[in-house]
């Protein structure tokens, strides 16, 4: 992880950004005790508002109390479970 300051990170923005594309983190330090941590979003990352994140959870409880929802008692039903 590299770690630069907030000025350092803009005024060299593109540089670093091609490093984050490359793979590497950066942490951006602004003034004593602010840090921020610019990381690449790929493909398969989720990202959800707090709203879309509790909607999913009311989603799911509604589901449950509908009895849509599997129950999974053991390893082997577990197992069972995630290769169908």
């Amino acid at each position: 992880m590299l770690v630069v300051s907030s000025r350092e990170f803009r005024d060299r923005q593109k540089s670093y950004l091609d490093k984050v594309d490359a793979g590497m983190e950066i942490l951006i330090q602004r003034g004593q005790s602010k840090s921020y941590k610019v990381s690449a979003v790929k493909e398969d990352d989720t990202l959800m508002s707090k709203a879309e994140f509790f909607a999913k959870i009311d989603r799911s409880l509604q589901e449950y109390e509908e009895g849509k929802f599997t129950r999974v008692t053991g390893k082997e039903e577990l197992k069972n479970f995630w290769q169908d």
